[in-house]
């Protein structure tokens, strides 16, 4: 080895933090030396008397390259390492272990570096040549630590870390794909760059007063000419104008030339617009501190607007053009916080090609706004949105799906609460239970350090407890834990939970209001659920069921029920006929359990068909917290304990949980929604909307409190049992009077129909007890139930495809109604599209004319299915099977498009 070598590594000694230097500098001097390779290649075995010449040979190279190799490695670590792999046969093994000690760490380092490659972003008005070289920076710390990026990821990863100014660079790299390296790729970035800067040269920016923008105007010129020196003019042969002008009667120019009628169009009322006005066209809106007054290029947001005759209304530009607006009205901007912003006597300039937001205007009816690398639109100390600086220019951050969409309207916010309230926390995330359980617990412990307030009026509580007033009667009361068990059906309900579940029973402890629920599918299932309550509870306890109480319903009164409680001793209690209040902790039970229920859900953004989830939630709340029957806790009085409530959430609020396995580059988390908490298995229910599944997980972050600032819950939840008129109860039929004259004419038998309800078969419902991974197949009929959807965020891009694609097609053109017409209404129909297997592959969103307001002859003479005739297509696969014919199956998206209309059609937006 060379003395140079040498002097490299003994200024390199491995101590622990600087293994990837060390070991990207030692592996050179082993390939240098030629040794390197026995660090891959295993030791062969030793030669015996019978092994060839060739191969003795060999091991004998391979041996002094380890030997070799070994001294190398050992000169280069440090003296405690040394003591610790001397003693090791081979390099590879020294090396293995030194990975096994040190390369965690260096995994840390990597993915530090990898991290920092990936977020490097070119700032505004950074120069091209300092952002490459950054980039090249972090791109050599990254594969120092032995990150391998192959060529064309490693280009895409720079093209992407430029900054929006070069996306027309973007666009076409994209397209063309053309093969760079890093040198030819920067080479052309900063081609683009010195365009891009010509360009803003060519672009009229007319921002601030007219004299600022004249006087940056003259210094510009005057630059221009010093740069380029004398310029020899051309001469151009100038035409002496013979005849008068038809406007002023004077010689020397023509009408259209005329002083005088610029001195007219300057007369009348004059607004000074002092702002920016560029050359390229786009739907964004710019706050402008210099704009008097709000302007858009487009009538397509307008809520109300009227009409302004020629003149009227005129607008100055920054370079001293004066401009007519056509139209004032007043626009509804949708931002990305989910709310909305208001702007009043927006006007109508066809001629501009951006919609400027003016600052004054915006202060007039008390918002304020502050500038900085973004700016901050506030309002009683409220941020309402906020914006970008990109290109000098202040944008907007607006929601694109609401801006598009011709029926969309901002949500019914019923509550906006930005200062959390500690007790109305807790009122959330225990199922909505009443003010005074929560300072029961604040008393017995669990709750000691809450400061209790008085409770603000929650909506969803008044839509979902609603009741008559209570029925005052007493029973006696058992003296201990299952010495009487109250039961109860509840159900059919009108929709199904997931899994196919109809009805759910209960049993509620007398002594300590200790409950079960357990969810049916079918009414009969009853007697099951029963044993495997009685199974649980009485080994739990060691104590036997004595009582159980329930009403006269037909699932009790069965032969192999009474049997069976006759078989283990248990006394059955029914209550009265008509009497449900002899039955009456079961039944508030159950209303108890259904007003938790449309509570919950109705503050959260699940559908309806996840009650059963909620259900189970509520019943493990109600476990935990005072009742007013009871002194202590059900749980207490149950397991002798008390309950801890630290870890119960909001029930449907979302969270960020961990995944299972996942690649290097991938999220480590997904956003999933929060449904309850297993019974088996200590941790949380969450629900997928990606996965269309719910999974239980101990890893996750909630995100309460932002859920109570941002949400906003839906307007009703309907959660009622079918009435009788809907579906056929079970009949308890009387016996019949049997004559004891036998010589009477006996009457022929009339066969007896079953009460039973119908349902469909287990099959089409769900195998087995994989609730969790049916989906929901209830397609929303409204655009209110989409957003309410959980699938609401898949809805809204289908909603956006859907505009755009009539935009690009120009389905429409926004036109004032003219007198006489009477316009045709719209609405969106969406459908989930599944495939084979059942899974959803695509969400389907229409925006349709309601047809049924048309009328034959004046609005249509002839229609037309939307889909083929089933004859149609049996003919064509008859014809494709005869001769031998391939079939190929297409799906155009907007097929419906290229029909054209005879008659004109107006639609209400």
């Amino acid at each position: 080895m060379t003395p140079s070598l040498m002097n490299i590594l003994k200024d390199n000694t491995l101590t622990g933090d600087n293994y990837v230097t060390w070991k990207r500098k030692i592996g050179l001097l082993l390939q240098s030396e030629k040794h390197k390779f026995v660090l891959t290649t295993p030791k062969p075995p030793a030669p015996n008397n019978e092994s060839s010449i060739m191969y003795r040979d060999e091991y004998e190279q391979w041996k002094t390259s380890d030997d070799m190799a070994k001294c190398y490695i050992m000169a280069t670590i440090s003296d405690v390492l040394q003591q610790q792999h001397e003693g090791m046969e081979s390099a590879a093994d020294i090396m293995m272990s030194l990975e096994e000690m040190f390369a965690m760490k260096s995994r840390t380092t990597k993915r530090e570096a990898v991290t920092a490659f990936m977020n490097l972003r070119m700032k505004p008005g950074q120069a091209v040549k300092d952002h490459m070289m950054k980039v090249i920076a972090h791109l050599n710390i990254a594969e120092l630590h032995g990150v391998e990026i192959d060529g064309e990821t490693k280009i895409d990863m720079v093209v992407n870390s430029l900054s929006d100014s070069f996306d027309q660079f973007k666009l076409d790299y994209t397209q063309n794909k053309k093969e760079y390296t890093l040198q030819g790729l920067m080479q052309d970035v900063q081609s683009a760059e010195k365009i891009l800067v010509k360009g803003k040269g060519q672009e009229i920016h007319m921002v601030g007063k007219v004299a600022t923008v004249k006087a940056r105007q003259k210094v510009k010129k005057q630059q221009e000419k010093k740069q380029l020196g004398p310029i020899k003019k051309e001469t151009k042969k100038v035409t002496k104008i013979k005849g008068k002008c038809f406007l002023c009667g004077e010689k020397g120019h023509w009408k259209r030339n005329c002083p005088k009628s610029q001195n007219k169009k300057e007369e009348g009322n004059l607004n000074y617009l002092e702002t920016c006005f560029l050359a390229d066209s786009t739907d964004s809106w710019i706050i402008d501190s210099g704009a008097t007054n709000h302007v858009c290029y487009s009538l397509q947001g307008f809520q109300e607007r009227r009409k302004l005759s020629k003149n009227e209304i005129n607008l100055r530009l920054g370079n001293g053009t004066l401009v007519s607006a056509s139209a004032v009205g007043d626009i509804r901007v949708y931002l990305d916080s989910r709310r909305h912003l208001d702007l009043i006597d927006v006007y109508y300039v066809p001629q501009f090609k951006r919609n400027l937001i003016s600052v004054s205007c915006l202060n007039k009816f008390g918002y304020s706004v502050t500038f900085n690398k973004v700016f901050i639109i506030s309002k009683n100390d409220k941020i309402i949105c906020q914006g970008t600086l990109e290109n000098g220019l202040y944008f907007l951050h607006r929601n694109i799906s609401h801006s598009l969409d011709t029926e969309i309207t901002e949500p019914n916010h019923k509550r906006v609460k930005l200062s959390i309230d500690e007790t109305y926390l807790w009122h959330l995330r225990l199922g909505h239970i009443n003010l005074n359980r929560i300072k029961r617990l604040v008393c017995d412990g669990p709750l000691s350090d809450l400061k209790v307030d008085d409770l603000p009026t929650c909506e969803s509580c008044l839509e979902g407890k609603m009741t008559k007033r209570t029925f005052s009667a007493k029973g006696t009361r058992a003296t201990e834990c299952l010495g009487l068990i109250h039961t109860d059906v509840c159900g059919p309900m009108r929709i199904q939970a997931r899994g196919g579940y109809e009805y759910f029973i209960t049993f509620t402890d007398d002594y300590s209001r200790f409950g079960y629920v357990y969810l049916m599918r079918h009414k009969s299932d009853a007697f099951d659920m029963f044993k495997a309550f009685k199974a649980e509870v009485e080994n739990q306890l060691e104590k036997h069921i004595k009582i159980l109480r329930s009403d006269r319903g037909g699932e009790y009164l069965s032969g192999k029920f009474q049997q069976y409680l006759i078989d283990n001793g248990i006394v059955s209690q029914f209550s009265a006929q008509g009497t449900p209040q002899q039955n009456g902790v079961a039944e508030r039970r159950n209303r108890t359990l259904l007003d938790m229920v449309r509570s919950m859900l109705s503050y959260s953004t699940l559908p309806i068909s996840f009650w059963g989830y909620a259900l189970q939630t509520a019943i493990y709340i109600l476990n935990d917290v005072p009742s007013k029957s009871v002194p202590k806790t059900p749980h207490e009085l149950w397991t002798g304990r008390k309950p801890s409530l630290q870890h119960l959430r909001i029930f449907g609020c979302p969270a960020h949980v961990l995944k299972g396995k996942t690649e290097k580059m991938e999220s480590h988390s997904e956003t999933c929604i929060f449904v309850g908490y297993p019974k088996e298995t200590k941790g949380y229910y969450f629900y997928s909307p990606s996965d269309l599944k719910v999974f239980v997980s101990t890893n996750a972050k909630f995100l309460e409190k932002d859920y109570m600032n941002d949400f906003v819950p839906r307007s009703r939840i309907v959660l009622n049992e079918m009435s009788g008129d809907t579906i056929p109860r079970e009949v308890t039929q009387p016996n019949p009077i049997v004559s004891s004259d036998p010589t009477q004419d006996q009457q022929p038998t009339i066969p007896r129909r079953s009460g039973r309800v119908r349902t469909q078969p287990e099959r089409y419902i769900g195998l087995g007890e994989s609730v969790e991974n049916l989906p929901d197949d209830d397609d929303p009929y409204m655009y209110k139930e989409a957003m309410e959807d959980v699938d609401s965020r898949h809805w809204q891009k289908a909603m956006q495809s859907e505009i755009e694609s009539m935009f690009d097609n120009k389905v429409w053109s926004l036109v004032d109604l003219p007198k006489g017409i009477k316009p045709i209404g719209c609405k969106w129909v969406y459908k989930r599209k599944r495939g084979m297997d059942g899974k959803v592959e695509t969400f389907k969103a229409r925006l349709v004319a309601k047809g049924y307001t048309q009328k034959e002859g004046i609005d249509y003479e002839e229609t037309f299915s939307p889909v083929a005739m089933l004859k149609s297509i049996r003919i064509l696969l008859s014809i494709a099977a005869s001769l031998d014919l391939e079939i190929w199956q297409m799906d155009i998206k907007t097929a419906f498009l290229n029909g054209s209309l005879d008659e004109s059609i107006y639609m209400m937006q």
